[in-house]
């Protein structure tokens, strides 16, 4: 009988594309995965509860998790020069106190934002959501993520990158680190390295037949995007950086939840190379 892993990921367009390599069968052998797309927070959320045995996470989150959970290497979206953007009606100018809609409490848009923005009045809405509140007035600005960067109402402006938030608070320009995945650390040490070597086999596989993965999404409407959109999107979000943390990725991971714990969001200072699975464990156990 298979294992039934119970896995999360959002349904925005990059998280679609590393996960179905597994739901169409092209990795994945002797592993049945019970696929669940919701949208970050939701998952977020979850994973604060432990409900899910592999999750899609944002890297804001991760510190609240650590106790519970390790961080796999694989699945992982940076921003590298762009990143989430704070648009704005272009007739409106923000006042200190301004409101302002975000995707969810737990997202590391929202730590950086908080950090830069003080004194806004937050409301926190599904990400689908966010556009439409701002044109309706119902807020003053929002935080577009996904998707919904690339292509927005022509009468909205960025007021403001996330990523030149990121890069004031580090000083120097690394990579910004938005989403991840998560493994509940219950799972038995072998299943787990097994379980991030077929997601990371799942990550190079959809990469390597990109055109056609990207095709038979388009063909089942399970991107919202169109085919010159999702390949630009894939471009900067599922990529050749989204299959393995590199050490400037795990640089600038640890910078995060370091600026996390100065400001007193995080409980206590973590390092990533303390939240990864021992993959010498294999090696050390055949040995």
């Amino acid at each position: 009988m298979k294992k039934i892993i119970n896995l999360g990921h959002s349904p925005d367009a990059d998280d679609i594309f590393m996960y179905y390599a597994i739901a169409f069968g092209w990795v994945g052998e002797g592993i049945s995965f019970k696929n669940q797309a919701l949208d970050i927070q939701t998952l977020n959320k979850m994973a604060l509860e432990n409900l899910l045995d592999i999750s899609a996470i944002s890297f804001g989150v991760y510190p609240l998790l650590f106790k519970e959970q390790a961080l796999l290497r694989t699945g992982v979206s940076f921003g590298n020069g762009y990143g989430p953007k704070l648009v704005k009606k272009r007739s409106k100018n923000l006042k200190k106190n301004f409101k302002v809609a975000l995707s969810g409490e737990h997202t590391t848009n929202a730590l950086l934002f908080k950090i830069a923005y003080p004194e806004a009045r937050i409301v926190y809405k599904n990400f689908l959501e966010i556009e439409q509140a701002i044109l309706k007035d119902e807020v003053d600005a929002g935080v577009l993520i996904h998707e919904s960067i690339l292509n927005f109402d022509e009468s909205l402006e960025v007021e403001r990158e996330i990523w030149d938030i990121w890069c004031e608070l580090n000083k120097e320009e690394l990579p910004l680190p938005l989403g991840g995945m998560c493994i509940l650390r219950s799972i038995p040490l072998s299943l787990a390295i097994q379980l991030e070597d077929i997601l990371t086999k799942a990550v190079a596989t959809a990469l390597k037949h990109k055109p056609l993965l990207s095709k038979m999404l388009q063909e089942r409407n399970l991107v919202r995007v169109s085919d010159k959109m999702l390949e630009h999107y894939l471009n900067l979000y599922a990529n050749e950086d989204s299959k393995t943390l590199s050490p400037l990725q795990i640089k600038a991971l640890d910078n995060l939840f370091k600026i996390g714990y100065e400001k007193g969001i995080y409980p206590q200072l973590i390092h990533t190379q303390d939240c990864l699975i021992p993959k010498d464990y294999s090696s050390l156990r055949n040995s």
